[in-house]
């Protein structure tokens, strides 16, 4: 007869195992893409084929991590370990929202910590040597890869594994910490930055939980993404820290926004909690 130790030890093997796979996966899928991109627009820039072709890889990821394909055995498991679950018209609009807020919350509060502290921040290529419709589609590709690997692999499969095993708080607060390991080594490990992506992680694993189900995180995730890609990254370059250049008005004015919008994420996010609790108890859809 197993003991309750041995449960205890088997359990916690299974959870690291699994952190360490979706560590993996998720920078293999990644790296993968960048693979592609480079030799893309080393080679052919004006015909962008790594997109279609990191569209294919990732439908097969996201197929047999769902649960398609060998072993059989495992598929029922792979499925229920993504948590790609459908989610209700309302609970889905509310996880919007409250995800929109926070974005709005953690640019400006991106833009005051890059004027706070000298931090690397995410160096983008100089992407105006190529096709503009090239480097649409590569950003988009980008948020879309970044998003479906880390919701699938961290806030699906890990996260999901490790409310089972430890509850909702610390499953949360360990798919964070775990997270700033990637976080780290792309950006570096300074106050800042981790501070960044803990709260973003923070937010994600929150939308996971509440809404069980990893599809409006990944639409969220991606808009980010897409939107530092866009606006908020390539404008580090001008930014100024205030102890060499003062706060001015926009320093401010960017201090607010991240504290108002944090102020109403934060509402939105307890009525998202309201809302799936009256639809699992049986109320109003």
């Amino acid at each position: 007869m197993m003991s309750d130790s041995d449960t205890g030890s088997g359990r916690f093997k299974a959870i690291v195992w699994i952190g360490l796979l979706a560590l993996g996966l998720s920078m293999l899928v990644q790296g993968v893409w960048a693979v592609l991109l480079l030799r893309n627009l080393a080679t052919s820039p004006a015909g962008p084929w790594a997109i279609p072709a990191m569209a294919l890889l990732l439908w097969l990821m996201w197929r047999y991590l769902g649960g398609k394909g060998w072993p059989s055995s495992t598929s029922e498991a792979r499925r229920r370990y993504l948590r790609a679950n459908p989610v209700p018209g309302r609970v889905f609009a509310w996880a919007l929202l409250a995800g929109t807020l926070s974005l709005v919350s953690l640019a400006g509060l991106w833009i005051v910590l890059f004027q706070l502290v000298k931090i690397h921040g995410n160096r983008l290529p100089d992407f105006s040597q190529y096709p503009w419709l090239t480097v649409a589609l590569a950003l988009a590709m980008a948020s879309l890869v970044g998003a479906v690997a880390e919701e699938a692999c961290f806030r699906g499969y890990f996260q999901g594994t490790l409310e089972r095993g430890f509850g909702v708080p610390a499953a949360i607060g360990i798919q964070c910490l775990v997270m700033a390991l990637p976080h780290g080594l792309t950006q570096g490990f300074n106050w800042p930055t981790l501070l960044f992506y803990l709260l973003v992680d923070l937010m994600l694993g929150v939308t996971a939980y509440l809404t069980q189900s990893i599809r409006p995180g990944i639409l969220i995730h991606s808009v980010g993404l897409l939107t530092f890609f866009s606006l908020i990254w390539p404008a580090d370059r001008s930014r100024r820290l205030i102890a060499e250049a003062g706060a001015d008005a926009w320093f401010w004015i960017h201090a607010g926004q991240a504290i108002l919008f944090a102020a109403l994420a934060v509402v939105a996010f307890r009525h998202l909690a309201k809302v799936t609790q009256s639809i699992r108890s049986g109320g109003v859809h």
